[in-house]
């Protein structure tokens, strides 16, 4: 039986991937460190308390003598490694809290991977790593790290630090760069949960700017999937972005969630941009796709659909998340701009 620590487990992409290998890969046991900070959430994982295969633990990946002892405690193979602060305005109002779990955490969970000579470490990135593009051209494995915010270049030096443990000590690791994940169980303070949450509420609809940012959107379940390709399948020391190949601007997807919920246009408020707001993503998949035969299954508009049913159908957990100090973090980021 393959034996997974699963960091940042009980997070939006993370709580997704766990569900996604109780239920499709039995032979696998996976156990769940998250420390449970404000996107961390136990409600992400109802259902799976009593599950056989899955234990969870709450815990801070910057503890060595934790994570050692969860290595040698259930004899783990591989790491994969979702813990991270990821938000960009959050970076930037306090960027030493990215340093420390992004940074330092990753680093701690490289040398115990190191010190126990474990099978693989997995380190999910970003495309945020690439920096910004113009109107053509898209992000491939050979684009120069040009990360343009406390969280990008948090993630990008956690990136190098995995790549140097391989060239140094011989860690096996891969390195997976997605573009903008959506679907059930993210936190609103991202775009789509965030809009979804505002036109329920028929609230404004905050848009940086002129709202013609340009990102590539990819459900996470197909993002789950395409990691467990890594997992599974990849050699040591290759890097494989993954993308949903959907751009669309931020407009473009917020007038698709007020058409889907039969609200006005003229929710859509457009306030202030925020500093550094890189222009456009966009994810060129074909290395993974080719060498790990692994496509996206699910369409933007069957994704988004699904993922405002979602919501629609789980308003209790959309509210107890946006609760006590998210309401702080929503008025700071909005409120004069």
């Amino acid at each position: 039986m393959r034996k997974l620590l699963v960091t940042g487990g009980a997070g939006f992409i993370g709580s997704n991937f766990v569900r996604m290998v109780l239920s499709e890969h039995p032979d696998c046991f996976t156990v769940n460190l998250d420390k449970l900070t404000y996107a961390g959430n136990l409600e992400n994982l109802t259902g799976l308390e009593n599950h056989p295969n899955h234990k969870f633990i709450r815990g801070d990946i910057c503890d060595g003598a934790l994570i050692e002892d969860i290595i040698g405690e259930y004899k783990i193979d591989a790491i994969i490694n979702f813990a991270a602060e990821s938000h960009v305005d959050r970076s930037i109002t306090a960027p030493k809290v990215f340093i420390e779990t992004n940074v330092t955490g990753t680093l701690t969970l490289l040398e115990a991977a190191r010190d126990k000579k474990l099978e693989r470490f997995i380190q999910i990135s970003t495309d945020e790593v690439y920096g910004s593009l113009g109107p053509e051209g898209k992000f491939t494995e050979q684009t120069p790290l040009r990360p343009n915010s406390p969280y990008s270049a948090s993630k990008a030096a956690a990136d190098h630090l995995v790549e140097a443990f391989g060239h140094t000590w011989g860690v096996k690791y891969n390195i997976s760069r997605c573009s903008n994940n959506y679907g059930p169980y993210q936190f609103p303070e991202k775009l789509i949960p965030l809009m979804i949450n505002n036109a329920l509420n028929d609230k404004e609809l905050p848009v940086y700017g002129d709202g013609l940012y340009v990102r590539d959107w990819l459900y996470v379940y197909d993002h789950c999937t395409a990691i467990w390709k890594v997992l599974a399948e990849a050699p040591p020391g290759e890097v494989y972005n993954i993308g949903g190949c959907n751009e669309r601007t931020n407009l473009e997807v917020i007038e698709l969630i007020l058409k889907r919920l039969k609200k006005p246009k003229s929710l859509i408020k457009h306030v202030k941009d925020r500093p550094g707001h890189d222009r456009r993503y966009a994810i060129e998949a074909e290395k993974i796709m080719t060498e790990l035969r692994w496509q996206p299954s699910v369409s933007f508009e069957e994704g988004i659909t699904r993922t405002i049913d979602w919501y629609l159908q789980n308003q209790k957990w959309l509210a107890n998340v946006v609760s006590g100090d998210y309401q702080k973090y929503y008025d700071a980021m909005y409120s004069n701009r």
